[in-house]
């Protein structure tokens, strides 16, 4: 196998899951990082028209400043099923 040397910043909580998902697996912190590569490969096809589209939903935001906080979709949905359901919130312009 061929090897390539990398040097990254990692947030500290990020680099101590790392090293111990590495110590749990008896494996190096390379050969973890391979393997998440692969699951996120074999789960996310980067090149797949759900990218692209949320690349355009993302450009249009962009654009448009218009969208609907995330605690206003969380509300929405909590309340399905509820005797008081609530309307689906609308976008609007943010920030």
């Amino acid at each position: 196998m061929n090897t390539i040397r990398r040097t990254f910043d990692l947030d500290t909580s990020i680099d101590a899951r790392l090293r111990a998902l590495a110590a749990e697996r008896g494996q190096d912190e390379a050969a973890v990082l391979a393997q998440a590569l692969a699951l996120l490969d074999s789960v996310v096809e980067i090149d797949a028209p759900d990218i692209a589209e949320d690349r355009q939903r993302l450009e249009r935001f962009n654009r448009s400043r218009e969208a609907v906080p995330l605690h206003e979709v969380k509300a929405w949905v909590e309340s399905w099923g509820c005797d008081h359901e609530l309307p689906a919130p609308s976008p609007r312009r943010l920030g």
